[in-house]
């Protein structure tokens, strides 16, 4: 009986030369592994990435353009709309710009609670990372563990602003209204378990041989290329950057507090997921401290021009009266100049820069979100990679694309 490779002629003929042939690949804009609605047009050889190109723009939002359209403070409803991960951080940020434009005084007790709800936000933000992040590369366990302490957070956000999302809590020359009396000691029992569930956290990741072999040396951004390319937050100090704005160019107080800021060396997937872990702690610093020294005390800017007078007195003062109609009907009136403050969110530089035609509506709203130019190192940080390991280097990015399409 003939063997059946003599039955076929075709496998007696010698192998033709291999080729490899580039594929073109879309991911997203609806894919979990984008973190939103971001599309990646991705070359392939095979597994390897080529080159990749973000495309953004599928959210439509405007909201640059609606600030312009509404008065300082009716913005304030749309600033937390842009991070919905770390609102506070545009509230604040929006709240110190037009501060600086009207000379705002902030009394010390609301801008302690500034501090203290900043710096929740930054803690819910960095878990929602952690645990999404590790869910990308196949950890299912961190998600729920992440997840527990964040509602935690967002309860906290209810019994203040009533709001677990958009809180619209911050107001120029202070805020809404002063902590309820529950706040205070459920704060403190979470800071009590707080450091050693984020201990809890690395031992989980960070220690895992398989978290090091998919993260180490991945998505390499140098220092000088992190610079180049504007990289900020978490993302530009993993690479051994020395920046926070909170250090560099403090504001609302923070270069009263002590707090370290945490660095890396690599640059690659491992240290940015590393760093956010420190920076929990040393959110966790701050929010002590700022507890330690809140003290009673006004909320809000007593200059009638700026802050609603309080609705008691509007039954006994026709002044008071015809203050609180002009403010919500038209609006006050900064003098005309622009401004620019930069602020440090979960993601990195945060700055409102504003234009005033002495108008009771912003003439130019421009927000520099740390998301938007954060994204433009994906391409860099992609190439010569695995397709996993592009789907871990944009969680390592942090992107949040209401960030990105304003």
């Amino acid at each position: 009986m003939k063997d059946y490779l003599d039955l076929d002629p075709r496998v007696a003929e010698e192998p033709k030369e291999l080729r490899t042939e580039v594929m073109t690949l879309n991911v997203g804009p609806q894919h979990p592994s984008t973190h939103g609605v971001l599309r990646v047009v991705v070359t392939l050889s095979g597994e390897e990435v080529l080159d990749l190109v973000p495309h953004i723009g599928y959210l439509h939002t405007g909201f640059e353009k609606n600030m312009e359209n509404r008065t300082y403070t009716q913005v304030i409803t749309y600033t937390p709309r842009m991070d919905y991960l770390h609102s506070f951080a545009h509230d604040l940020a929006y709240a110190l710009v037009v501060e600086k434009l009207v000379g705002a005084a902030v009394p010390p007790r609301a801008e302690t609670i500034r501090i203290i709800l900043n710096e929740l936000s930054r803690l819910a933000s960095h878990l929602v990372f952690l645990g999404t992040g590790l869910l990308d590369l196949g950890a299912l366990t961190p998600f729920f563990y992440a997840f527990r302490e964040r509602e935690t957070i967002l309860d906290l956000f209810e019994w203040v602003t009533g709001q677990r999302f958009h809180h619209n809590y911050i107001r120029i020359g202070g805020v809404k209204e002063d902590l309820p009396e529950e706040f205070v000691p459920e704060l403190k029992k979470l800071l009590q378990v707080l450091p050693h569930r984020i201990d809890e956290y690395e031992a989980l990741f960070a220690e895992s041989p398989i978290f090091y072999e998919r993260a180490r040396g991945v998505g390499v951004i140098p220092p000088e290329v992190a610079i180049n390319l504007g990289l900020t937050g978490g993302s530009l100090r993993a690479s051994g950057v020395n920046y926070d704005v909170r250090k560099a160019y403090p504001y609302a107080g923070y270069d009263t507090y002590r707090f370290d800021v945490p660095l890396g060396e690599h640059g690659d997937v491992f240290d940015r997921m590393i760093i956010r872990i420190r920076e929990m702690r040393e959110s966790v610093k701050i929010i002590q401290q700022a507890l330690e020294r809140l003290e009673p005390g006004p909320v809000r800017d007593p200059n009638p021009q700026i802050t609603p007078p309080p609705r008691h007195l509007l039954e006994t003062s026709m002044e008071a009266v015809i203050y609180h109609f002009k403010h919500y009907t038209e609006g006050f009136h900064p003098p005309k100049g622009e401004v620019y403050v930069p602020t440090e969110s979960a993601r990195g530089e945060l700055g409102y820069y504003i234009v005033s035609d002495g108008g009771s509506m912003p003439y130019r709203v421009k927000v520099r979100a740390p998301s938007f130019v954060n994204l433009q190192s994906l391409p860099y940080a992609c190439k010569g990679e695995q397709v996993p390991d592009m789907v871990a280097i944009i969680a390592s990015l942090d992107p949040v694309m209401g960030d990105v399409d304003r």
